[in-house]
């Protein structure tokens, strides 16, 4: 009985260590870069790592992220000079492109329809809104300064939500050393992403909610007409905060957004302060391919094509 158990913990562990093999050979499951703080106090990933980014259990999408010394995901470092011509793009996930191989992103698209007469930096970091994107700027403003064109993705409803910059503890409470274990056990993060641990975690979020007050069906009312334009006006509100407290170079600044999920009121106040902004809409919806990916919201290669498109023509309009 002794060396039964003993066989069945042996094979149990090199049955595990071949799984993990396995997962590594293969890439089944995506690599996690490090985030940090730097002395600037602007979050961004640390400079200098290379991994996958790799999306389902059957890697329905696969590519490579390169993270370069400036803590960014781009093929090229971060040189601005008065000699050469520059455009940055500061954004969010859809910006940082881990969906996409880092030597065919967005940037890279745009200075391909260029020729290459022009350099693209590529300032994307995942869960940035416009407070994380004008403190960015508002520190590292020597750079900027130098940067010829900057687009600066924004998204009405996540990305005005607050009126100052402030680290979000939540997104760095995953560099714990806890954590960090974890992530590099590559079989609990197969696993993880399968949703095998999804009953375990159900179960004991139903245990741990049979302590919390539970919320009457009769306190739950959807927004009305009125809670969703004062928000509207919150959110103007914050933007003109982030704006007045960070600094907004209208010359140089272009923002790029959806006019089909930006409500009027905002696009108008746009138009009447002369706030220059490249509408991806029309481009989008009028494709007949699809633009995002089939398991998220994320930019497929053909909508980052049209964007790429988009923020070239329109430069190509104001320089002609």
């Amino acid at each position: 009985m002794k060396k039964l158990f003993l066989k069945t913990i042996l094979y149990t562990i090199l049955i595990l260590l071949a799984l993990e093999g396995v997962i590594r050979a293969f890439h089944l499951t995506k690599d996690y870069p490090v985030r940090y703080i730097d002395e600037f106090n602007v979050e961004k990933w640390k400079p200098n790592q290379e991994g996958f980014s790799v999306t389902g259990i059957r890697r329905q999408n696969f590519s490579e992220y390169r993270i370069n010394s400036s803590g960014y995901n781009s093929y090229r470092e971060f040189l601005p000079s008065k000699d050469k011509t520059e455009m940055a793009l500061v954004g969010d996930s859809f910006i940082e492109g881990f969906h996409q191989h880092y030597y065919n992103s967005i940037g890279k698209k745009i200075e391909n329809s260029f020729d290459e007469a022009i350099e693209v930096y590529e300032y994307g970091y995942a869960g940035y809104d416009l407070a994380d994107q004008l403190h960015l700027m508002n520190k590292y403003k020597k750079d900027f300064d130098l940067i010829d064109y900057v687009i600066i993705g924004l998204d009405f409803k996540s990305d005005l939500t607050r009126s100052e910059y402030k680290i979000i503890q939540d997104r760095m409470h995953l560099e714990t050393p806890l954590y960090k274990s974890i992530r590099k056990i590559k079989l609990i993060v197969y696993a993880q992403n399968s949703g095998v641990f999804d009953p375990v975690l159900n179960l004991i979020y139903k245990i741990s909610s049979l302590f919390k007050e539970k919320q009457s069906n009769k306190f739950i009312e959807e927004k009305t007409k009125e809670d969703i334009e004062k928000t509207h006006l919150t959110y103007m509100e914050n933007f003109k905060s982030l704006v007045k407290k960070y600094g907004y170079d209208k010359k140089r600044f272009v923002l790029l957004l959806d006019s089909n999920i930006t409500p009027q009121i905002f696009l108008k106040y746009l138009n009447e302060n002369n706030y220059e902004y490249i509408d991806f809409y029309s481009t989008l919806n009028t494709s007949t391919a699809p633009t995002t990916l089939i398991y998220d919201k994320h930019w497929n290669n053909h909508s980052r094509d049209l964007i790429a498109s988009a923020i070239a023509n329109y430069y190509r309009e104001r320089l002609d």
